[in-house]
């Protein structure tokens, strides 16, 4: 093989390369959004935490500054 079919032969490699890491994100990402989607969609089904739905606290009593 020349030198041109061996630069070419690497540019293929790592082009397949990228292409794999690529296609394997993607997938991870699609996966992670659906699971971001279905946490999300129990979150609102469920309501706010105990500690989000009870009162209020009392104001604090105002202190002069200086």
């Amino acid at each position: 093989m020349s030198q041109g079919q061996y630069l070419a032969a690497a540019y293929l490699v790592v082009f397949v390369v990228v292409l794999a890491y690529v296609l394997i994100i993607a997938t991870k990402l699609v996966r992670l959004q659906r699971d971001v989607a279905e946490i999300a969609e129990r979150v609102a089904e469920r309501g706010p935490p105990a500690e989000l739905r009870a009162e209020p606290e009392t104001p604090r009593p105002q202190v002069p500054v200086g």
